[in-house]
């Protein structure tokens, strides 16, 4: 889980290492090694924070392009988990630029890029931002005082978590067991599930898949962001769900039937005292979109909610458990339980402390550039933008990231349209029929175009929307009745069920 991030001014290298060990130290999942026991059975050791030493490997780029080959070869290091801790870096010094005072013989500006290499055992894509957060944090406090940092103690770490999660569920063999009513529920809820969608393909499903890919990027239409807003509002959904029921009509029309099992990602932060840990916590549920009966949008969008409360009251059941249990038809083609359609919401992440007092030694205004990730073949990725200080309505870029053994680039192009018509007609009259949108043709006001850099792919081969969402957690629609009883948070306060939310 590769995060990057553009210094500018000189860095002090024994600063940063001492800072890396600081922020392993602060979170013990990224101290964390995997040993076995003689037979077999793999072990989570903590390392003592003195043991600490997290890999800092430094490099010179001639130029941007060399410095993007060094980058990604970091990027592609594969961890050796029961001997190397899931965390380490790349500094990479690239040739300095001149400063602001050009005039002055001299000013130059140092530039470097550094890459933060998690393996996704020890750390989720909300992790990224904490650990960015901390770097810089810990990487001032050794430059401008020469001392570790100094922070409020974190409530938990990720085996308390990993405790309470396991005193939540309790035991399958109790029938009134938290594990065994969420089993239930599951098993019914995905009852009959489709093996997989029937989409346009241009070419048969491989016998295995390739997970190659290429990506079709394409704009919303101006203000329809805030129709689309109000229209959750008005039905007392998120937005995620709109987009969903959207998602769930566009696929219908494209021949998919009327059950449509959307997977989507959940941050798996049900209590506060998780947001400011590294450690794995998100989780996937397959959400189920009934389409049958011609429902309006309105209908429509009431059936997702419904449905998605239902799911994310019971999002505590790890979906490796639920393959198990579901038991689905296994297949190198496709990823079991959630080769369908995917959904994503994306967040801003909560703003960091302000930065301390400017000195000659830390980076300037470190900013976090995520370095591409192998996305799924086919997703939509929408971020919100926003380019005048006169604050005008967020304008929704998207991508649309597909299978290219199955698909062509003008078809995906096609589909990413349609899903703007779609999204367009729903806002335009959430009381008219979902069948009647007309999908096929381009939509007014969104462009696309296709960027032909393959990609690789790690997830299914099924569509994956991601959307962004003006706020971190979705509010509540309507309160709803408690999931099961009261159970004890990793703080050891009371909670009546869980609040996380679809994100990555």
């Amino acid at each position: 889980m590769p995060v990057s991030v553009n210094l500018t001014g000189p860095v002090d290298e024994d600063a940063l290492r001492l800072a890396l060990a600081d922020v392993a130290a602060r979170h013990e999942s990224l101290r964390t090694v995997f040993a076995e026991d003689a037979d077999g059975t793999a072990h989570q050791l903590v390392l003592a924070p003195e043991r600490i030493r997290v890999p800092l490997v430094v490099e010179h780029a001639a130029d941007e392009a060399a410095a993007d080959q060094i980058v990604r070869r970091a990027a592609g290091h594969v961890f050796d988990l029961g001997t190397e801790v899931p965390l380490q870096a790349s500094l990479v010094r690239l040739p300095s630029e001149p400063g602001e005072d050009a005039t002055r013989e001299g000013a130059e500006r140092e530039r470097s890029a550094l890459l933060l290499l998690t393996h996704h055992i020890a750390g989720d894509a909300w992790s990224r931002g904490i650990l960015v957060r901390d770097l810089t944090a810990a990487y001032s406090a050794r430059v401008l005082s020469g001392a570790a940092p100094v922070w409020e103690p974190l409530p938990v770490q990720y085996a308390d978590y990993s405790l309470w999660q396991r005193e939540l569920l309790g035991s399958e063999e109790d029938a009134g067991s938290e594990v065994s009513r969420q089993l239930a529920y599951w098993r019914q809820a995905l009852a009959g599930l489709p093996e997989e969608l029937v989409l346009p393909f241009d070419r048969p499903r491989p016998a295995t898949a390739s997970y190659e890919g290429d990506r079709v990027t394409f704009t919303l239409p101006e203000g329809l962001h805030e129709r689309l807003t109000t229209v959750a509002r008005e039905h007392r959904a998120s937005l995620f769900m709109v987009f969903q029921a959207a998602l769930a009509t566009l696929l219908s029309r494209l021949g998919a039937g009327d059950d449509i099992p959307i997977g989507t990602p959940i941050a798996g932060h049900t209590d506060d005292a998780l947001d400011d840990l590294v450690g794995f916590f998100v989780n996937t549920l397959v959400l189920r979109t009934d389409t049958s009966g011609d429902p309006t949008f309105a209908e429509l969008i009431e059936r997702v909610r419904a449905a998605d409360l239902e799911a994310y009251a019971h999002q505590d059941l790890p979906f490796e458990r639920l393959v198990e249990a579901v038991n689905p038809e296994r297949s190198l083609a496709r990823h079991p339980s959630s080769d369908h359609a995917q959904l994503r919401q994306r967040r801003p992440r909560r703003a960091p402390a302000p930065p301390p007092p400017r000195s000659p030694g830390p980076p300037d205004s470190p900013s976090p550039d995520a370095v591409p990730t192998p996305p799924p073949p086919s997703s939509t990725s929408p971020s919100r933008s926003s380019s005048t200080p006169r604050r005008p309505a967020p304008v929704l870029g998207c991508a649309l990231d597909f299978a290219t053994e199955l698909f062509d680039r003008d078809t995906a192009r096609g589909i990413a349209d349609r899903f703007v018509r779609v999204l367009t007609a729903l806002a335009a009259d959430p009381g008219s029929r979902a069948g009647d949108a007309r999908s096929s043709a381009r939509p007014n006001g969104a462009g696309s175009s296709s960027r032909r850099t393959p990609r690789t792919s790690t997830t299914g081969t099924g569509p994956r929307c991601t959307c962004s969402s003006p706020s971190r957690r979705p509010p509540s629609p309507t309160p709803s009745p408690s999931p099961g009883p009261a159970a004890r948070s990793p703080t050891g306060s009371s909670t009546s069920g869980p609040t996380g939310s679809p994100t990555t």
